[in-house]
């Protein structure tokens, strides 16, 4: 009896100690999964952070951009075209380089997408055009509207000018904008807006009217860079009321060698020559490589118009400084004949009668033919030798056109006896058109020969092949 008590007593120790093993192994079991389950939840806890640290931060990085380009744009409005005004901002003159001299950039382009018509009228009406206009310049044009009609900012930009002028502009805003340009609002019967005032493009700025020189209802609307007015006809096409392209080019072209701040986009553009004493029309158009019937054309008067001092008259810019060589020829008797007649023939520089026109043309053609042939005979590298001894008188200093006939002639002589290209090296103010006329080829075999358009813009020193 005492044996089997003592047999259970023991076997139950035994159960004892196994069911508390068995409950430490399993509370060790359920500690191991839950901390699995911890580092699982902190794991994903972790990932979720860095994923939304990453979300957040490229929100903030994308803000931040947006941010600053909304800063850039701010201060783009807040201070135009700074840096290409050089921080001029005068609050009295139109032209804001009056008393200084201004050096133009070779080439700007000037953005014109956000562009605004300046009125609002379904039918665009222009009553006058840009340039020479009863002897004086018109440096805008006029768009026709009716007394009160809302006139808008064409860009966005700063109202730089608020102001009265009574024999001019009447009530005028001017406006300056961050593409470069400044727009000239002219005879406004009341002002919307203030001085140093931000605007957007289409923002109504002032009512229409007939106030200053005026003699009815209109808008004088100009457009000028650095001060120079630039025709609006050449940037925006108001009968479609857009831009002509999105991005305008100025060039300031030389004339003659010298800078006379042309500027324009197109080949043939249009400068004024400011009439000076003694001056007629047969000498401005020899001075400037033109004829006297396309000065009459352009500028709306006749052979026997009488000029005034200080007249506006326009002529299409051209670029007429061509190598030729030598500036003095010697050329045979016929060709003095020539010569001497046309010269007989020629209005004298105090004279407004110009010279019988068919006549005139007849010497002209033949003159051209003798130099063409003497230009030849001199890039053979022979001296033109006249048949009878020469007088002093025999040397004739050539003009602009003979020199361009001479360049013309020396270049085709190049290539029938080498057969080699002509290249040029492109030139401040150079245009396809002015070395389609120096080198006597056409625009459309200039882009052909170096497989560009009419609109690409060429860069100094780029090598341009012309033959």
């Amino acid at each position: 009896m005492r044996i089997l008590n003592t047999f259970f007593v023991c076997f139950g120790f035994i159960i004892g100690i196994y069911i508390s093993v068995e409950g430490q192994e399993q509370k060790s079991a359920n500690a191991t999964s839950a901390n699995e389950r911890l580092r699982k939840q902190v794991s994903e806890l972790m990932a979720n952070r860095v994923t939304s640290a990453n979300i957040i931060s490229n929100e903030l990085a994308i803000a931040g951009l947006e941010e600053s380009g909304r800063f850039i744009v701010a201060e783009n409005r807040m201070f135009p075209a700074d840096e290409l005004y050089d921080s001029n901002w005068d609050t009295v003159h139109v032209n804001p380089f009056t008393n200084t001299k201004m050096d133009f950039p070779d080439t700007y382009n000037i953005n014109c997408v956000s562009f605004i018509m300046p009125i609002d009228r379904e039918t665009i009406r222009i009553t006058s055009k840009y340039g020479p206009r009863r002897r004086r310049m018109h440096r805008g044009i006029d768009l026709g509207l009716q007394v009160g009609d809302t006139v808008r900012a064409a860009f966005d930009g700063k109202v730089r000018i608020k102001s009265y002028e009574r024999r001019g502009y009447g009530y005028y805003l001017v406006l300056r904008h961050p593409n470069g340009l400044e727009t000239v609002y002219g005879h406004l019967s009341k002002f919307l807006v203030q001085g140093n005032q931000i605007v957007r493009a289409g923002e109504a700025i002032a009512l229409g009217g007939s106030t200053g020189r005026s003699s009815g209802a209109h808008l004088h609307f100009e457009t000028r860079f650095l001060g120079k007015d630039v025709n609006p006809a050449e940037i925006i096409d108001f009968e479609n009321k857009t831009p002509y392209k999105d991005e305008y080019v100025f060039h300031n072209i030389k004339i003659n060698g010298k800078k006379s701040n042309i500027y324009s986009t197109s080949a043939n553009a249009l400068a004024i020559h400011k009439v000076k004493k003694g001056e007629t029309l047969s000498h401005i158009a020899r001075k400037y490589g033109t004829s006297v019937a396309e000065l009459c054309h352009l500028n709306g008067i006749t052979q026997t118009s009488k000029l005034s001092i200080g007249q506006a008259i326009q002529f299409r810019a051209k670029q007429v400084t061509v190598e030729a060589s030598p500036d003095v020829i010697q050329v045979s008797p016929s060709t003095q004949n020539i010569q001497a007649s046309t010269q007989n023939d020629q209005p004298s520089a105090h004279s407004d009668q110009p010279s019988a026109p068919v006549q005139s043309s007849q010497l002209s053609t033949q003159g051209n033919q003798q130099l063409t042939q003497s230009a030849q005979s001199l890039t053979q590298g022979q001296a033109v030798k006249s048949e009878t001894p020469q007088t002093p008188s025999a040397n004739v200093k050539l003009s602009a056109e003979d020199k361009k006939t001479e360049a013309r002639a020396r270049i085709s002589s190049v290539d029938e006896t080498s057969g080699e290209s002509v290249y040029h090296i492109i030139k401040s103010g150079d245009t396809l058109y002015l070395l389609s006329e120096k080198y006597g080829v056409s625009i459309e075999k200039l882009c052909e020969l170096n497989n560009i358009t009419r609109n690409t813009i060429m860069k100094i020193g780029q090598k341009i092949r012309c033959s």
